[in-house]
């Protein structure tokens, strides 16, 4: 009888491991995906402020499914809406806004993603925020090169901070720092 202790508390301690593993935590009930980073993308060379939402599966992704992002308009406009599909066998979803104007550094702006099956229902909403850490006009007010050969922008001739004299367009919203 003492031979089969020793078989006993290994077989014991290997079902106590498999319980373990078997119980991590891969997400809360009904998450689909998490966020695994965000971002404002200032691209100085064509002179455009976007927002970059990076999404990873945390369970098997079906066929047919859409991430809708709804991003807050620093313009103050109506909110910018993305609609990406999800490819099953990526790693990671990618959401990036159109060009943005009026980023203002060290505000909160809301994020709200839905995750939608093909048949258009919400499997899952994420809310966020994002905040840049830098203000918009640290951007050129036009791209500083044109075509595909890199050429530098003829309007931006003797302005090497490619600020032009009033550009006229539509004035940035008074926004209070957060």
């Amino acid at each position: 009888m003492s031979e089969r202790k020793p078989a006993l508390l290994l077989l014991a301690v290997a079902g106590a491991c498999l319980a373990l593993v078997s119980c991590r935590d891969s997400g809360a009930a009904g998450e689909h995906f998490r966020i695994d980073g965000k971002l404002f993308v200032f691209n100085y060379r064509v002179a455009t402020a976007t927002y970059l939402v990076n999404l990873v599966p945390v369970e098997p992704l079906g066929d047919g499914q859409t991430a809708v992002a709804t991003f807050e308009d620093p313009a103050g406009g109506e909110p910018i809406v993305v609609r990406e599909k999800i490819w099953p066998k990526l790693e990671k979803t990618t959401i990036e806004s159109p060009p943005l104007r009026c980023v203002v550094k060290d505000r909160p702006y809301a994020v709200s993603i839905r995750i939608e099956n093909a048949d258009g229902a919400v499997l899952q909403t994420i809310e966020t925020t994002m905040t840049s850490s830098e203000n918009q006009s640290i951007l050129p007010d036009k791209p500083l090169v044109v075509g595909p050969l890199y050429t530098p922008n003829p309007e931006l001739a003797g302005r090497p901070g490619g600020h032009l004299p009033d550009q006229g367009g539509a004035p940035c919203p008074d926004i209070p720092k957060a």
